[in-house]
């Protein structure tokens, strides 16, 4: 005897086929679709990128290391994780190529700060441009736990720019805002003196 005959609703299941589930055409269809919206949105954000750029385009160029510094006070490894306007957190400065995250070597010396950046344009801050360094929890674009960024604020012709750093020790940051700070006093102290 077959199982059909002992159990109808087994023929019955043996006898169907299911019905074909995907339909090829919509399916294709949809994935194009998306993949369109995706193309669209990452032109949208470029073209936003390149628009601010212009926007910031009266940014005078970044200072170029000087030949001879001086002793290095203190060094630091770590990531560069942009610019913004000094006290606007959420005002990316991306002229100049100051909206390019990317790995950082700082040294501080009495002329001031040089910035290289491995894949993106290296510049240097001026003891004489230095306003104040602190400690923070975010900048444009990235949010750590509170002092994990370093921010140094900055004068850039008539400009105040607040940039982003953090150390691969972050147990350094504390020493960086003592030195430039006193580094910014030692300069305040001395033009009221003359």
């Amino acid at each position: 005897m077959t199982p059909a005959l002992i159990n109808p609703a087994v023929g019955l299941a043996a006898e169907q086929r299911s019905a074909e589930v995907t339909d090829w055409a919509a399916r294709l269809g949809w994935v194009a679709g998306l993949l369109a919206f995706i193309a669209l949105v990452y032109w949208l954000m470029r073209q936003g990128w390149k628009w601010r750029g212009e926007l910031q385009s009266g940014l005078p160029e970044l200072p170029a290391s000087p030949g001879t510094q001086g002793e290095p006070k203190l060094t630091l490894s770590g990531r560069y994780h942009g610019s913004t306007t000094a006290g606007q957190w959420l005002d990316r400065i991306v002229a100049r190529g100051l909206g390019n995250r990317s790995r950082v070597e700082l040294t501080l010396t009495d002329a001031g700060i040089d910035v290289v950046r491995p894949g993106a344009t290296d510049f240097f801050i001026p003891a004489a441009a230095l306003t104040e360094a602190r400690l923070d929890k975010g900048i444009a674009g990235k949010v750590l736990a509170e002092g994990g960024l370093l921010i140094v604020t900055w004068a850039h012709g008539d400009k105040q720019i607040d940039s982003g750093f953090r150390s691969d020790q972050a147990a350094e940051h504390a020493a960086w805002v003592e030195a430039i700070n006193s580094l910014n006093h030692t300069k305040t102290t001395e033009g009221a003196a003359r």
